[in-house]
């Protein structure tokens, strides 16, 4: 009998083992302790060739128009994310994607605006290596070759470009002290009617590239940095944008350092549109031609201790239209249609050495003067804003 009893006992659990089986494994699937990483174990190693930065300005604005008070508001200013990384013993990657800025594919380059980066760099040598993807138009200047998160308010000419394009480019690295950059990219993200509209004066390029050469010198043992470019942009058939950058950074003592820019940019075809949009459809519907833009950037640093800083930027930009046949109430001589001015007094506060991250109080005060002509031509007139912020700044490592 007892025999009997085992017998049945073993013959039930037989039955019940695939049941058992089924049941373990829905509840696996439940459990996402059993899931498979998303990440590979054979590829987590690669990890450690690989960064994620989300770099970030956040500040509190108070916001003031003619010295009369607008506004507050909290305010994302930049959300950048950014991942960065070797694949290969010689292949690199970059890739950023800004979240403040609308996710639409441009109809040139067949990727979204919002992408910054997003690029491979092939390295051929220890001093030359080739990039190719969307990169930063290597211009030149300080001001745009610093971390878009580090900028409190651009200057005319880089606040209006498009400044960051699809293509290649060919870096060459002699030595620690100087280093030469030439890209050959698509002159813009838009088609030439989605950035200008219907012309009659000018018709569309069939290779609308930018030619784009840069160099970044170290001189007098480190005393003094530049970055240097000329790049020329092929707008039109026929029509061109050269632009020159000049940027050079002072380093007085370990606790001052200034940086002066000077930027240059005659445009045949009206790229940068300031004069465009100040000039009224009513008298001319189109987007202009011979226009030059002119600007003055200067930074100044001092650190009145290693954890607060107090920096100073002053800026100056010009908006000329050159083309007087257009307008023949324009008087001789007065190409001058709008001078902007800025200046940003900051604190800066650093908590930690190891971190870098920093706390910040400034304010951005913005005045545009417009020229006579402009004002009795086109009816324009004079006006200020200011900006007083307080927030964080940092690209914040995570892994």
């Amino acid at each position: 009998m007892r025999s009997k009893n085992m017998f049945r006992a073993f013959a039930l659990m037989l039955l019940l083992t695939p049941l058992l089986a089924v049941a373990q494994k829905t509840e696996r699937q439940m459990d996402t302790t059993y899931y498979k990483t998303m990440i590979p174990e054979t590829k987590q190693s690669l990890l450690k060739n690989v960064s994620m930065i989300a770099n970030m300005n956040f500040a509190f604005r108070n916001e003031f128009r003619d010295g009369v008070y607008q506004q507050s508001r909290f305010r994302n200013e930049q959300f950048r994310l950014e991942f960065r990384g070797q694949v290969h013993e010689k292949v690199f990657f970059r890739f950023r994607d800004r979240y403040t800025r609308a996710q639409t594919s441009e109809s040139v380059d067949n990727i979204s605006r919002s992408v910054d980066l997003a690029y491979i760099r092939v390295d051929l040598s220890k001093k030359l290596s080739i990039s190719a993807g969307k990169m930063c138009a290597d211009w030149g200047a300080w001001e745009f070759d610093w971390n878009p998160i580090d900028i409190y308010e651009y200057s005319d000419i880089i606040e209006y470009a498009d400044n960051f394009l699809t293509g290649v480019g060919v870096t060459y690295t002699p030595s620690q002290k100087n280093q030469w950059t030439f890209q050959v990219l698509d002159s813009r993200t838009k088609t030439f009617t989605e950035l200008y509209g219907p012309q009659p004066n000018f018709q569309e390029s069939k290779a609308p590239l930018a030619f784009v050469s840069n160099w970044r010198g170290v001189l007098f043992d480190g005393k003094v940095k530049t970055i240097y470019s000329y790049s020329l942009f092929n707008e039109a058939q026929q029509a061109y944008m050269n632009y020159v950058a000049l940027g050079t950074e002072f380093i007085v003592s370990p606790k001052f350092s200034f940086i002066y820019d000077f930027k240059w940019s005659d445009e045949q075809l009206d790229r940068t549109s300031i004069v465009s949009e100040t000039v009224p459809d009513s008298l001319y519907a189109y987007a202009l031609a011979k226009t030059r833009y002119v600007g003055h950037w200067l930074h100044f640093r001092y650190k009145i201790s290693p954890k607060v800083h107090f920096t100073f930027v002053g800026m100056v930009d010009l908006a000329l239209w050159r083309n007087s046949s257009l307008d023949p109430l324009k008087p001789a001589g007065s190409d001058n249609i709008r001078t902007a001015y800025g200046f940003i007094p900051a604190i800066e506060y650093f908590p930690w050495s190891d971190l870098n991250l920093k706390f910040f109080a400034n304010y951005v005060g913005r005045v545009y003067d417009y020229s006579d002509y402009s004002t009795s031509r086109f009816g324009t007139a004079d006006y200020s804003t200011g900006r007083f912020t307080v927030g964080f700044i940092t690209p914040l490592g995570i892994f």
